[in-house]
């Protein structure tokens, strides 16, 4: 299973692979470490949604806060962390609410969706901060304000808009 391409975040691997109905093909896969994806919760019921800027689709995109799990790091660890990192309060409360791959055609990374609550300010000499190349505004919403958002065309980042059909 050679390797064609490997980066800072995923790899590509291209294989002859052998299908359940015995024929054959050359099949490419990404291969991407899995994820978490966070619903963070305020105490007045609004969720907080980020916005940063994605080089992929060259804009700023209304997200919620998701990022990749470290060597070694479970989901619920991966989680805490990057509520931390990333709106800047540690979650008291986990809750694992779906375990999906959102593009198993081609890509082997799967996402965890986590409610974040009862969140609080992370310890004074806490290591999680932002990535380097992460400028991030968060934005907390009302759950109603953020389905319009979708609605809208305002949010257009898939593993959020679903994630919102979750709460």
């Amino acid at each position: 299973m050679p390797i064609v391409y490997k980066g800072r975040v995923f790899a590509v691997e291209v294989e002859n692979a052998r299908f359940p109905n015995g024929t054959e093909h050359e099949v490419a896969t990404v291969r991407h470490v899995p994820c978490v994806v966070l619903i963070p919760i305020q105490d007045d019921g609004r969720v907080v949604l980020i916005r940063q800027y994605r080089h992929s689709v060259k804009r700023d995109l209304w997200e919620l806060p998701a990022g990749s799990l470290n060597p070694g790091e479970s989901p619920e660890a991966a989680a805490a962390r990057e509520c931390e990192e990333e709106i800047g309060l540690a979650p008291d409360r986990l809750e694992r609410l779906a375990d999906l791959f959102p593009a198993p055609g081609y890509c082997d990374e799967e996402m965890t969706f986590f409610r974040a609550t009862e969140r609080r300010a992370p310890a004074p000499d806490s290591p999680h901060k932002p990535d380097e190349d992460e400028r991030i505004e968060v934005h907390p919403v009302t759950v109603a304000e953020a389905k319009l958002m979708v609605v809208r065309g305002d949010i257009i980042d898939l593993k959020t808009a679903y994630a919102l059909t979750l709460i």
